[in-house]
């Protein structure tokens, strides 16, 4: 059933809203330091870039070889969700460290014919076994993470493959094998390794405990593979004929699913993934969260991830402040930032889990008035330090709040094709090179680490605790914004753990508020604050903030902020692309 949702698009009453799947807008209307302050992906350098321009469709990626399989299918005039497959497909071969389908994604599309707005949602869930004391020592106390990522136990039912199936039954236009003929064509004749890949496999002492890791990633000596040198994928590619072939239960019946859960059952922490796991997983349409930020709506998703929610609560806490007057690098403008995402956080903390076993006040948190009156709590002047949690209008408060770790090792990707049809996607394994257990030429997920290790805190249950079938909270933010009439304006998302939140809510106000192209809002220092430090990009510009923060009550820390942002805004003169400067991104365009 489709439902359609009237955005009334003037400025001072535009109405924030969530609806079913399918929404239709109406015209007019380190990565091995664990913890908060580590960065998911080990940084690996930065390349300045200029903004790419298009006429006709466009395609970003964190991947040359990924964005030109994008780009070759919509030249087949192939839909932004086929190039979305493709491109994601290759990803899996060429970015194996962030995404793949041993993972999960979360998927917006607009098809501006049907005026169709629709969120996917492709999360990994919880054995049927799992129980809340999953990550639980002998004692009852959390196990240190570390040791819950590389076990078993942390491994989830991707949901990758079903995401993508569900969305191309929907929107796709070539045929499905046609979509993963790139990836197993590289795949067969091998790519060279890149400086980025190179490092990342240098960097991780946990990738040799696998045996078919160890023997992929590292030559004969035991090191890892060179820069430049040639790294074939049959095993992949082999997996992906058949699923290109048969359709998605190639990978969740049969011989790869037993595979599957044979590795899993034998890591030296073993976990409990079953067959009937893999059988019993579905991918989801999920509500579309949409709200006003200065006369634009703004989209991205709904729980479990709390990515849209609290970009949408960031952009609502803002609104009052004159951000254009501020200089973007500004101490002040850092301040209001940091300052907006402590609110956001505080509340994402204790509210957000997955929606289908918890309630959560999703429409209630993004409400104009509720914002408002968080707002007040920012002091231009100065820092609240560490804030408190709301409770919204009618709302009761139960759950405790859930500070876990969540440093997903994750991929974006946005598309926008001739027929001005977008798709906003990211996907992941969690951690950097996920749970390290390989399987037929692809890495599981470690993704249940990012449910609390601890399900109950002073007595009270934690709303993100381990349930069986359960899918835990991300903060991917895959982002569509659309203009006063109506009309899509910006496809943008990133990875970076529980950063993704501050990373787009800083590209948003780069290009609304700041009137940057999307590549100088990209390249912005990264800055924000999960509701502890004021964390800044170190190495940046924004170093020589320090002071005048601390002036003003900050605490600050300068860490390794690997963004890994990819964005698309339509102008008048046609499509502007901008790709991370700290990845390896490229943009395509026609």
């Amino acid at each position: 059933m489709t439902h359609r949702l009237r955005i009334a698009l003037n400025p001072v009453r535009a109405l924030w809203s969530v609806w079913a799947a399918g929404v239709v807008l109406m015209a007019g209307a380190t990565g091995l330091a664990w913890g908060q302050g580590a960065a998911p992906e080990a940084a690996t350098g930065s390349t300045a870039r200029q903004a790419v321009h298009g006429r006709q469709q466009m395609v970003a990626t964190a991947n040359r070889h990924a964005s030109t399989a994008a780009q070759h299918i919509l030249r087949e005039g192939g839909s932004a969700v086929d190039a979305a497959i493709a491109a994601s497909m290759v990803l899996n071969l060429t970015e194996p460290q962030s995404s793949g389908i041993g993972g999960g994604a979360f998927m917006l599309t607009w098809d501006p014919q049907r005026r169709e707005l629709s969120a996917f949602d492709g999360r990994e869930t919880t054995p049927a076994a799992a129980r809340p004391e999953r990550f639980l020592t002998a004692d009852g106390r959390p196990m240190a993470f570390a040791e819950a990522v590389h076990s078993g136990l942390s491994v989830g039912v991707p949901g990758l493959l079903s995401m993508l199936e569900l969305a191309h039954r929907r929107h796709g236009v070539l045929s499905w094998a046609r979509l993963f003929e790139p990836a197993i064509a590289l795949a067969e004749s091998g790519f060279a390794v890149s400086e980025r890949l190179h490092k990342l496999i240098a960097s991780d002492p946990f990738l040799k405990n696998d045996a078919a890791a160890r023997a992929y990633f590292f030559d004969a000596a035991g090191q890892p593979l060179a820069v430049g040198a040639l790294l074939r994928n049959p095993e992949l590619a082999q997996v992906l004929r058949r699923v290109a072939r048969e359709g998605v239960q190639a990978f969740y019946r049969g011989e790869i699913a037993r595979d599957m859960v044979a590795a899993v059952a034998r890591h030296r922490r073993p976990g409990d993934l079953s067959e009937n796991d893999l059988q019993a997983y579905s991918a989801r349409q999920r509500p579309v969260l949409c709200g006003p930020y200065r006369g634009h709506t703004v989209c991205g998703m709904p729980p479990p991830s709390s990515g849209g929610l609290a970009v949408l609560a960031m952009l609502g806490l803002l609104e009052r402040f004159d951000l254009a007057a501020l200089a973007p690098d500004s101490a002040q403008a850092v301040h209001l930032l940091a300052e907006a995402g402590r609110l956001a956080y505080a509340d994402r903390d204790v509210y957000v889990a997955d929606p289908d076993f918890v309630t959560v006040p999703t429409q209630a948190l993004v409400d104009p008035a509720y914002l408002r009156s968080r707002s007040e709590l920012i002091d231009a002047r100065r820092s609240m330090g560490r804030a408190s949690h709301g409770v919204p209008p009618g709302w009761s408060m139960t759950a405790a709040p859930d500070a876990s770790a969540e440093v997903p090792a994750t991929t974006h990707l946005s598309v926008v094709d001739s027929r001005g049809r977008a798709v906003s996607m990211t996907s992941t394994i969690e951690a950097q090179f996920g749970s390290r257990i390989m399987v037929r030429g692809f890495l599981l997920n470690n993704q249940l680490t990012d449910f609390s290790l601890a399900p109950n805190d002073g007595g009270r249950p934690v709303a993100n605790r381990v349930e069986p079938g359960k899918r835990p909270r991300s903060s991917m933010a895959p982002t569509l914004v659309f203009d006063p009439r109506g009309e899509l304006f910006m496809v943008t998302g990133s990875p970076g753990g529980s950063l993704i939140i501050n990373y787009v809510a800083k590209t948003l106000v780069g290009v609304i508020d700041w009137k940057l192209d999307i590549q100088q809002a990209i390249a912005l220092p990264n800055r924000g604050s999960r509701n502890r430090a004021t964390e800044i990009e170190k190495g940046s510009v924004l170093e020589s903030l320090s002071q005048a923060l601390g002036a003003m009550g900050h605490e600050v820390q300068a860490i390794e902020m690997t963004s890994g942002l990819q964005g698309i805004v339509r102008t008048p003169a046609g499509l502007v692309g901008g790709a991370d400067p700290r990845r390896e991104g490229l943009v395509l365009a026609d």
